[in-house]
């Protein structure tokens, strides 16, 4: 049954399964810290329920909100895909990146998703990425009311959230469904940065031999012959083509949590078959460019700049 809801940003819409309400007082969502942002903010937004519950993102509007047609960044969290939450957008540097982004006209969505139950084995790194895409099908089914273009998508994220970011840059808009009162809504990725995230889980030696990752990506009811099809599919440097949209990753050389070899395996692939792919490789720096025996380089205020200036000047966004 449709009903008019209004946002305290004064959006009326028609919904069925959706509304654009920032949800206050919920028991399970804390928005600690937020994007230091003057513009308006939309925190909290419930955009699907799933089996383990609901599943939120923030919404930042830029600085001046004078487009009717604006592009939007999507942030994806890190935290091994089992950990983590939707607060770290308005962290450090990517509260930096986020800020610059906001006063040139971008919007930005901190999308939450399900983590994955490495106990259980009830939801998978799949379901993170399904979250990820629906976000943005949530996002495209309100683009008049929010004023945003579905056709200009950015994605960004850190660790298990580069990986994310990459998956929802490079796979097609209409693979991965989830919910689907929100599969018949789509979008265009422009271009993605990927802080220090894996590209690649096909090959243990590209995480030194480790197969640390292979439960959050199999789950509770996959079969040994399931390994191989599954590893692929969570794998972004599989939907690489020369069409692809452009994406920077940015990877440490000390990194032991994603090794190097992942950023390798990327320049591998986009020499390959000529993706728009670029490849920084920040010197000195292990996880979260936490500097090894010396300071990294170049230093994280030169990442910030690059990734900002990356957000700027890839594709035909703005």
């Amino acid at each position: 049954m449709k009903q008019i809801i209004g946002s305290m940003l004064g959006i009326f819409v028609m919904v069925n399964a959706y509304a654009l309400e920032p949800l206050k007082g919920d028991g399970d969502i804390e928005v600690k810290k937020s994007v230091d942002s003057p513009g308006k903010k939309m925190l909290n937004v419930l955009f699907k329920q799933t089996p383990q519950g609901g599943v939120y993102f923030d919404f930042y509007f830029p600085d001046e909100d004078t487009r009717s047609e604006k592009p939007v960044v999507i942030f994806i969290h890190g935290g091994g895909w089992a950990a983590g939450n939707k607060n770290k957008a308005g962290s450090g540097s990517f509260n930096v990146v986020h800020r610059a982004l906001l006063k040139e006209g971008f919007c930005v969505m901190s999308v939450g998703y399900r983590l994955v139950d490495k106990k259980n084995g009830t939801t998978t790194m799949r379901d993170c990425v399904i979250d990820s895409m629906d976000a943005l099908r949530f996002l495209s089914a309100y683009r008049k009311e929010l004023g945003i273009d579905p056709n200009q998508i950015y994605t960004f994220g850190d660790s298990a959230g580069g990986h994310l970011a990459q998956m929802v840059l490079l796979a097609p808009p209409d693979s991965l469904q989830g919910d689907p009162e929100l599969a018949k809504y789509s979008y265009k990725t422009v271009a993605g940065v990927s802080w220090y995230g894996p590209c690649d889980f096909q090959d243990p030696e590209l995480f030194n031999g480790s197969t640390r990752f292979a439960g959050r990506i199999m789950g509770k009811d996959a079969q040994p012959e399931d390994k191989d099809a599954r590893h692929r599919e969570m794998s972004p440097v599989t939907y690489l083509t020369k069409e692809s949209p452009a994406l920077l990753m940015v990877q440490g050389d000390k990194d032991t949590t994603i090794p190097v070899k992942q950023a390798y395996r990327m320049q591998v692939a986009l020499e390959t078959i000529d993706a728009p792919v670029e490849i920084l490789i920040v010197k000195n720096a292990g996880h979260n460019f936490r500097s090894v025996d010396a300071p990294i380089e170049p230093t994280r205020e030169e990442i910030e700049e690059q990734t900002i200036e990356f957000f700027l000047t890839a594709g035909t966004g703005r």
